[in-house]
């Protein structure tokens, strides 16, 4: 795996690598392809697995997407037909050619891309924003979560009409890949998106999604994974914000003023000649003391 960072990376013909449809779809929103965006579309023409390290808000997840969205855009995948719905659009509904009936079946067509998030909530807000461009561009692509808040209906319909990209958790990936249907589902698997990696590997849920990454390219050899994480900060402010966090455990605020000392006791074994008080007075009044 290579690791591409963000400005290490030498630019590339974008007309080489974008087809005209996605050249066009950038134009038309003001925008033009990122040189990271390029670079993991020539690894992945290059069957190559990467890991993208750059900040927020530089199109990561867009840069993990964009070679699936342009090899489905140039693929015919499955059987495709066409309904025309009531609002007068066209949608088009790509299903493989066979259901699953165990773990000996495998097709030609059916899940494509698998991308996994550490939230459920991130994972359906990246496909929310990802049906904005296969919409805006026509591509006949089909796009799914699986998440713990989905429907019992969907996920057995997931299970034998696998969507084009799927997205989903580490636990959910787990939950499918110890189901009968894992080889049927994951046998055409050929991109593998990571986003936000470095909020699981430090975690039992890196270890999690080690072992389904492992069991993952069992079934499928021939997929490949791009993953992407925040680039980790420059050594003096990653010092400077370790001594201000070990300067706050040292020296703790304290807004309450500090408590009075404890009054000093004796104990005083005065039961046993009669003496009905407690067997615990304070020093100044012990009897003893008295005497």
């Amino acid at each position: 795996m290579s690791t591409l960072d963000l400005f290490s990376v030498p630019p590339s013909e974008t007309a080489d690598l974008l087809p005209r449809r996605f050249r066009d779809w950038f134009a038309s929103r003001g925008w033009s392809p990122r040189e990271h965006q390029l670079a993991l579309l020539e690894k992945a023409r290059e069957e190559r697995s990467a890991l993208l390290i750059a900040p927020t808000g530089a199109g990561k997840t867009l840069a993990g997407f964009l070679p699936t969205l342009v090899e489905l855009a140039n693929e015919p995948g499955g059987i495709k037909s066409q309904r025309q719905t009531s609002e007068g659009a066209v949608e088009v509904d790509s299903r493989p050619k066979v259901v699953s009936t165990g773990r000996s079946v495998r097709r030609s067509s059916g899940l494509h891309t698998l991308y996994i998030s550490p939230l459920k909530a991130l994972a359906v807000d990246i496909a929310r924003n990802l049906e904005t461009p296969v919409a805006e561009m026509g591509l006949p692509i089909r796009i799914e979560t699986r998440t713990g808040d989905t429907p019992v209906s969907r996920r057995q319909r997931q299970r034998r009409y696998p969507p084009d990209i799927l997205l989903t958790t580490p636990e959910q990936l787990a939950l499918l890949l110890s189901s009968d249907d894992a080889p049927f589902l994951f046998s055409s698997l050929k991109r593998i998106v990571l986003d936000e990696l470095h909020a699981l590997v430090t975690s039992k849920r890196g270890d999690l999604l080690s072992l389904g990454l492992a069991r993952l390219w069992t079934i499928a050899p021939q997929a490949r994974a791009s993953a992407s994480r925040r680039r980790w900060p420059s050594r003096s402010n990653w010092r400077a914000s370790w001594c201000r966090s070990r300067a706050a455990r040292t020296h703790p605020p304290t807004s309450s003023p500090p408590a009075a000392p404890r009054r000093r006791w004796s104990r005083c074994s005065i039961r046993a000649n009669g003496c009905r008080g407690p067997a615990t007075v304070p020093a100044t009044r012990c009897p003893r003391s008295m005497s």
